[in-house]
């Protein structure tokens, strides 16, 4: 099987189980790595800064309507000692990241940012907040934001619609066109999927996948779905009832069509995603390491990924950042978190890397 990306091919990769034809894929998509990203791993410090959502969606367990679980948002100052960790660590990036919270205003973040950029002027800041109105996105972005992460988690339409309810008082939501907008703005994007999304079947991963190179993403994450019990997703339910009225998409796929929510099939997606989009930042995500806390992370790194996201949340909160449940090193502090890590990376070859860490064809404008 070669290597041209189209749909069928794409597709005949992700359903591929012979272990020699898929040595061949990992040794593909490292070559491809190499050749355009290097062997540097870059580390990008997760600040999880509120666990609050407005929404429903039917896989995380930030949904609003989880009541079992205990809510919290960060000081401003304790953003800022997790910042100035991300330094003392040699960090280049800091990537804060929550739930849909409107209790996150404008203003507040907006000083934060600058905040950060005046002590630290090369440390670049990634956002993940979720959609926001353009208005907040512009004032991040003039306050010193530099990246901006939304996932679109699927890209097929139908099963979009099933597992995103809109918000309180907005139509279905297009993150795709947010994230041309956000491009517009002067952020570096970064989008992605679930992979194993019950309904989520072959062809529709195979067109995420050249959709990625479509909208020539800086970023793109991907890890396996995982469930969590408080969901209806964790029940085979539809997230939104009015949608499933009017689509009749099966959950699980008919048999044979269903995508797994494997590492294996994570690997895939990784591997293609890289052939898809040789110069593009590729993590290798808290959820793989959550499925195979023995090597996840260094898989994900020899099969196509290039970033490694340590996670700089106090302790105490970083437990109630539940999108599913038993995530990896949660009871590690910054400190054994990096110090595991960097350990990790350099076992198998690779070197630790310094400064903002953005994507190559856009390092003359990051700051």
């Amino acid at each position: 099987m070669g290597f041209e990306l189209t749909p069928s091919t794409v597709e005949a990769w992700l359903r591929e189980m012979d272990e020699h034809q898929l040595e061949q894929l990992w040794r593909e998509a490292d070559r491809v790595r190499r050749e355009n990203v290097g062997d540097t791993v870059h580390l990008r410090g997760l600040i999880e800064i509120s666990n609050h959502c407005c929404r429903l969606c039917g896989y995380c367990g930030l949904r609003a309507d989880n009541r079992g679980l205990e809510r919290y948002r960060m000081s401003r100052e304790e953003i800022l000692q997790c910042a100035q960790m991300a330094r003392d660590l040699g960090f280049g990036t800091v990537v804060m990241q929550a739930g849909e919270d409107y209790g996150i205003t404008r203003d507040w973040l907006a000083d934060i940012i600058r905040e950060i950029k005046r002590r630290h002027p090369d440390l670049a800041i990634t956002l993940s907040l979720g959609e926001r109105p353009d208005e907040d996105l512009l004032a991040w972005k003039n306050a010193g934001a530099d990246r901006y992460l939304l996932r679109f988690e699927t890209s097929d339409p139908d099963l979009y619609a099933l597992i995103h309810p809109p918000a309180p008082g907005r139509t279905l939501s297009d993150r795709i066109a947010q994230l041309k907008r956000m491009r517009e703005m002067g952020y570096e994007i970064g989008s992605g999927i679930m992979v194993g999304i019950p309904g989520q079947t072959y062809s529709m991963v195979a067109r995420d996948i050249l959709l990625f190179r479509e909208l020539d993403l800086d970023m793109i994450g991907m890890g396996p779905y995982i469930s969590h019990p408080a969901t209806p997703l964790a029940r085979m339910e539809p997230a939104d009832p009015r949608a499933a009225e009017r689509i009749r998409l099966p959950m699980p796929a008919p048999e044979g069509e269903q995508v797994p929510n494997s590492e294996l099939m994570t690997y895939k997606v990784v591997a293609l995603t890289r052939l898809a989009c040789p110069e593009a930042n590729i993590p290798s995500t808290t959820a793989l390491a959550t499925l195979n806390l023995a090597q996840g992370r260094e898989l994900g790194l020899q099969r196509g990924a290039n970033i490694v996201m340590p996670n700089l949340t106090p302790v105490t909160y970083r437990r109630l950042y539940e999108i599913y449940p038993a995530k990896a090193c949660i009871a590690e502090t910054p400190d054994q978190c990096y110090v595991c890590l960097k350990s990790r990376i350099l076992r198998i070859g690779r070197e630790i890397g310094t400064g903002p860490g953005g994507r190559r064809r856009l390092t003359s404008t990051v700051t």
